[in-house]
């Protein structure tokens, strides 16, 4: 597995314990005192795991949201939805892969789902343009959400990109246009939407599918208005200070729940979403499926309102 600098050693003591379990386990009758070493490290890992990840700075939770192997979009999709059907193309100009949008079952209730995907090794990384979306990947992301309108479904939408393309194709298919757009229409759309970031929540590309009824974040992700090396360059002009600028930012989940950014916090494994992709999974399934059934009991004119009171609690916040 890819591991960042801070997790070696973690990762060399998991490497040791393993190799101990499988000479263990090749021993007929058992060693005591090799099962006593494998309980001792297991503690010692254990331990060295809350210690790190209890301790990260802005920058380590900025590494760990762009990790090679968290789980993105997909993973989500296969865990978490049943009978999953993608709906492709804008039905204007092509499909785009870096966001997937379809309908499916989330524990037997119909919904849409729409999120970025950034894909998992090279070719699909390529494939989904790390996902970062052109203007026709937030049409098709628009039309699944009138379609969801139309039939009454709950909206569920996965933020993770570093944000929207900024290729001269992209611009001139009018990338800001689409965007606007897309934040027009959620906040007047008339049945629930949950919004979650789930790695990494870049600027105007990600906020295009982010306005809904709530706002979670899982607990190592990101979410802000450019990212830390963008707001260096801007500042002071070098991309060597990222650190410090992920530092005045804002933009862990602990930060901006305390702000009022966002509205709940989703925990991870020890370690993060990558260390136990079945477990973060199944947390995020617990918190959906409360605030599911939390919204689909509200009038669609109540869910209207309390939208745009959320959206102007914010817009307050930002102008002081």
């Amino acid at each position: 597995m890819d591991h960042l600098d801070f997790e070696k050693p973690i990762v060399e003591l998991e490497m040791r314990l393993g190799e101990l379990r499988v000479a263990s386990n090749a021993v007929t009758n058992g060693d005591s005192e090799m099962g006593s070493e494998i309980g001792r490290l297991q503690k010692k890992l254990d331990k060295l795991l809350e210690q790190t990840f209890s301790n990260l700075t802005p920058w380590q939770i900025v590494q760990l949201a762009r990790h090679p192997a968290r789980p993105h979009t997909r993973d989500y999709i296969d865990a978490l939805f049943s009978d999953f059907e993608p709906l492709h193309g804008d039905r204007q100009y092509a499909d785009d892969h870096a966001i997937i949008a379809g309908v499916g079952q989330f524990l037997g209730r119909p919904v849409a789902v729409v999120g970025h995907e950034k894909g998992g090794d090279t070719d699909s990384r390529i494939k989904h343009n790390f996902g970062m979306p052109r203007p026709e990947g937030y049409r098709k992301a628009m039309r699944i959400f009138k379609l969801a309108e139309r039939f009454g479904m709950p909206i569920l939408t996965f933020i993770d990109t570093p944000g929207a393309y900024p290729g001269i194709d992209a611009e001139e298919r009018n990338q800001s246009g689409a965007i606007a757009e897309s934040l027009k229409m959620m906040p007047g759309l008339r049945v629930p939407v949950i919004c979650t970031v789930i790695g990494e929540g870049g600027s105007g590309g990600a906020l295009a599918v982010g306005v809904g009824d709530r706002l979670f974040m899982l607990q190592y992700a990101t979410y802000s208005v450019i990212s830390p090396e963008g707001c260096a360059s801007i500042l002071w002009k070098s991309g060597d200070k990222a650190a410090h600028a992920a530092e005045a930012m804002c933009i862990t989940a602990p930060r901006l729940l305390e702000l009022g950014l966002i509205d709940q916090i989703i925990p991870e494994p020890p370690g993060g979403a990558h260390r136990d992709v079945e477990q973060a999974c199944a947390n995020l399934r617990v918190a959906l499926d409360g605030a599911l059934g939390n919204l689909c009991a509200e009038p669609a004119e109540e869910l209207v309102r309390q939208r745009y009171e959320k959206i102007a609690r914010t817009g307050a916040l930002a102008a002081t």
